[in-house]
């Protein structure tokens, strides 16, 4: 059977989101590290079967994370960020960037690097799947592009899917999810040997 566990930083109140401004990724990301410690020691997760994935800001942080530990055996990146620069310099909401590292890029440098996945890439080991929409202008599209170059240069197993004429959410072509969907599963069961009757079947069937 397959568990997983989902988080999210909002419905938990100002406070609570702008804990982790300078650190929108580091902090959050040790609080991960410590909830997946926690299923293990519980016995809910096999620590030999452990995957990560997640989309937009998740992605940013499945980048992020896959740099911080060997422990997942696959990753799923969908729509993420490596790099903060970039990001402030071409997504449609700069603020962001400037909100949540408190600055621009001339001000704090070493914060934008610091929190920047990119920048410590050769750390990585874990199969990583990537997807991505041609024309995603809030996490554009060279985030993936700079991923999959690095993961490449550094002989970690990946695949890239950009899907064509699809922006942030890939909902403009049904068929698109679904071979999003079809091929995350088979991503999960070669690598991380995750939910293999189902991964099977679709493996199988005919889109």
């Amino acid at each position: 059977n397959c568990k997983y566990v989902s988080l999210s930083s909002t419905g938990y109140g100002d406070e609570f989101l702008h804990d982790v401004i300078h650190e929108f990724l580091s902090r959050p990301g040790k609080d991960i590290l410590y909830g997946v410690d926690a299923l293990i020691r519980d016995e809910i997760a096999n620590p030999k079967k452990l995957a990560i994935g997640g989309y937009s800001y998740g992605g940013y942080l499945t980048n992020w994370l896959i740099t911080q530990t060997t422990r997942f055996n696959v990753a799923l990146s969908g729509a993420g960020g490596v790099e903060n620069v970039v990001d402030w310099g071409t997504n449609d909401m700069p603020i962001s960037n400037f909100y949540f590292l408190d600055g621009f890029p001339w001000e704090k440098p070493d914060r934008y690097q610091r929190e920047a996945a990119i920048f410590q890439l050769d750390q990585v080991r874990t199969p990583t799947h990537i997807v991505t929409g041609e024309n995603d202008i809030r996490v554009p599209v060279a985030h993936s592009y700079l991923l999959e170059r690095a993961l490449y240069a550094l002989n970690v197993p990946h695949k890239l899917i950009v899907f064509p004429n699809e922006g942030h959410n890939i909902d403009r072509n049904p068929w698109h999810e679904k071979i999003k969907i079809r091929e995350e599963l088979k991503w999960l069961h070669k690598y991380g040997h995750i939910c293999v009757s189902t991964c099977e079947e679709i493996h199988h069937r005919s889109l």
